[in-house]
């Protein structure tokens, strides 16, 4: 039986520094007040966006430009923190440190398929203005690819990833309340020899890379479970849909980093991971574009947690801790908006 992502979350006990416990957006980052975008039609938005950005599946990219979004996500990790965060080393780090802090207040919340719809934004920002990032930022095409992980090319030293943890080259470990988990490093690929500095959980430490990628619990991320969740017709069904399924076989499926809740934007992997499931997400949306671009609702924070804060509504504001501006929640709900600009292409046939 898997410990589920989820389990680790409600065992943990974090305090956040977040908005609701007083680390609020406008007055930290000197921000004024937004106004949230009007839904309009299709036409308005096309028109509000001078480029859309294509993003496409791990698979369906040459070789070429596998080569070009690894060198950038290197390049990220070499490059030093601007954001003022404690323990942040690096810009890949500042987008960690981002996650980790607000652990309690973008998971099993109404916050969550929205605030990571906007990092993940601001990974692809990063790597375009101060990595020379010519490309969009990828998706994992993991339904295609569920049960059978361990034999998945992104995993590939050469042209992925890189592959599973091994304990004989190094151990992280981590505590979630009474229980204690661990993986070993990656041991091949682009990513062996970096140090995160963030994490693991809201422990920070230095410590490499970790996975243990399991093939059982990557079952979660079936199309049978995408399917389940596109048939919920509220916001307030699917989204948790979405977070308990595809979203654990993901993080559950490469284990190690990615297990962990706070942590998991250490594997480079989590990005391709939540671009999918923004994918998912926007095609529910698309079932009834019009009304779904304004469906949110949520608590605030994760159940049992101090200071539920209400309901989740659009003028809401998602905190990126200066790392990229902020936005309200009704700024990143439609793809289409000025704010975004992004599509996602549909992923070609396997080979």
């Amino acid at each position: 039986m898997f410990i589920s992502y989820f389990t680790l979350l409600t065992s943990a006990t974090v305090i956040s520094l977040l908005p609701l416990l007083g680390y609020g957006s406008t007055h930290r980052h000197g921000h004024g007040a937004r106004s949230l975008p009007s839904v309009h039609s299709a036409e308005k938005h096309n028109h509000q966006c001078t480029t859309t950005f294509k993003r496409k599946a791990w698979h369906a990219l040459s070789e070429q430009e596998k080569e070009d979004y690894i060198n950038a996500e290197i390049c990220l990790m070499n490059l030093p923190s601007k954001s003022g965060l404690e323990y942040a080393r690096t810009r890949f780090d500042d987008l960690q440190a981002v996650h980790q802090v607000q652990g309690d207040v973008v998971h099993k919340t109404g916050y969550f398929l929205p605030f990571h719809r906007l990092i993940l934004h601001a990974h692809e920002t990063l790597l375009r203005t101060e990595c020379d990032y010519k490309g969009t930022q990828p998706y994992w095409d993991e339904s295609s690819e569920a049960g059978a992980f361990s034999s998945s090319s992104i995993f590939s030293p050469t042209n992925g990833f890189g592959g599973d943890g091994n304990t004989a080259a190094g151990i992280v470990s981590w505590e979630f309340g009474s229980t204690n988990h661990s993986a070993g490093c990656i041991v091949d690929g682009p990513f062996k020899d970096y140090r995160l500095h963030i994490g693991p959980g809201m422990n920070n430490r230095e410590h490499c890379i970790s996975r243990s990628i399991s093939n059982s619990a990557s079952q979660q991320s079936s199309g049978e479970s995408v399917q389940r969740c596109m048939t919920l017709d509220t916001f307030a069904d699917a989204w948790p849909c979405i977070e308990a399924e595809p979203h654990n076989g993901g993080h559950r499926g490469v284990g190690g980093e990615m297990f962990n809740p706070y942590s998991s934007p250490g594997d480079p992997l989590f990005y391709l991971h939540h671009a999918w499931l923004d994918k998912v997400w926007w095609e529910w949306q698309n079932r009834d574009l019009a009304k779904r671009v304004r469906d949110i609702t949520g608590r605030k924070r994760m159940q049992g947690h101090e200071g539920s804060g209400g309901m989740v509504g659009l003028g809401d504001t998602l905190e990126m801790l200066g790392v990229v501006p902020d936005a309200k929640v009704g700024e990143v709900m439609d793809l289409r908006d000025k704010r975004l600009c992004v599509e996602y292409e549909s992923p070609p046939p396997r080979e």
